[in-house]
């Protein structure tokens, strides 16, 4: 199933996107949340989309795409999970999972409009595999009950300002990882028997120009891994995000200009979809 929401930012409807129809959820839920995603809401969109008892959304193809989950409890990151990413960050590639956070509050919409915060001069874009958790995973025993806890897949943009993350961080990536905006996601959850995440191309352009260009595949820490070491450390609630990592090919790199105003960024995961987003001086 591709799960999505659509309207206004904090109004958005529950849909099941079937092709070219969006098909209006709101008798089986009012929001792609954790407790749907934690109770038996994904069966019930099945079983009454088998029935064909789902009404189509009128004026769906109008509204605004908002990101295909509600606002998570919380965002996990990992860093420095492809090899060639860790060498253009001028690191080895890690031996143990790097962790870190992103605030809720930074995810959006895949097509929204992002601020580049005021004094940043190093906002840099980042195509990421996410992971949404379905159910609550802790000290789980080992990484084959992972993918029984995941709920779908989700593109998103972990966007930084590396200023504020390297240079300025006293230790500590997140701040510059948490600006409002800054983890454009969607535009569908796509539940794990649609797409064979462990193995599907991501790629990003600016301006039009390619950037990254890499697959899961290439992950030093894989899907089930990650959702079963993080289990280890805390625990992950449904409706959580895990951003599993970028590939090489930022503006860190040294190779590419950092965003300015006026630049799109876009992203795209085979079988999850497409964003696109221009950045806009504060």
């Amino acid at each position: 199933m591709r799960l999505a929401r659509l309207g206004p930012v904090g109004a958005e409807l529950p849909v099941l996107v079937d092709g070219d129809r969006f098909l209006d959820l709101r008798a089986l839920t009012g929001d792609v949340d954790g407790a749907f995603l934690a109770g038996d809401g994904p069966d019930r969109v099945r079983a009454a989309h088998g029935a064909g008892t789902l009404p189509e959304l009128a004026g769906a193809a109008d509204l605004r795409v908002g990101a295909p989950i509600a606002r998570p409890s919380a965002v996990y990151c990992i860093g420095m999970n492809y090899a060639a990413h860790a060498a253009e960050s001028g690191s080895a590639p890690p031996e143990r999972l790097v962790m870190f956070m992103k605030s809720p509050n930074t995810v959006i919409g895949p097509y929204d409009d992002v601020e580049i915060p005021p004094g940043s001069t190093k906002t840099d874009w980042e195509v990421e595999l996410g992971i949404v958790i379905g159910r609550r995973a802790n000290r789980l025993a080992s990484p084959a009950e992972a993918r029984a806890h995941i709920a779908g897949f989700v593109v998103a943009n972990d966007l930084s300002e590396r200023e504020w993350q390297i240079e300025l961080s006293g230790g500590q990536w997140s701040k510059g990882k948490s600006a409002p905006g800054f983890c454009p996601t969607g535009p569908w959850l796509v539940t794990p028997d649609e797409v064979h995440a462990d193995d599907v191309r991501l790629t990003s352009f600016v301006n039009g120009e390619p950037r990254q260009n890499s697959r899961t595949s290439d992950l030093i820490f894989g899907i089930d891994e990650i959702v079963y070491q993080l289990s280890g450390y805390l625990a992950l609630e449904p409706g959580d995000l895990i951003l599993t990592g970028t590939p090489e090919g930022v503006a860190l790199s040294g190779r590419f200009p950092y965003l300015g105003d006026g630049d799109v960024v876009e992203l795209e995961i085979d079988g999850l979809g497409r964003q696109r987003q221009v950045f806009r001086a504060s």
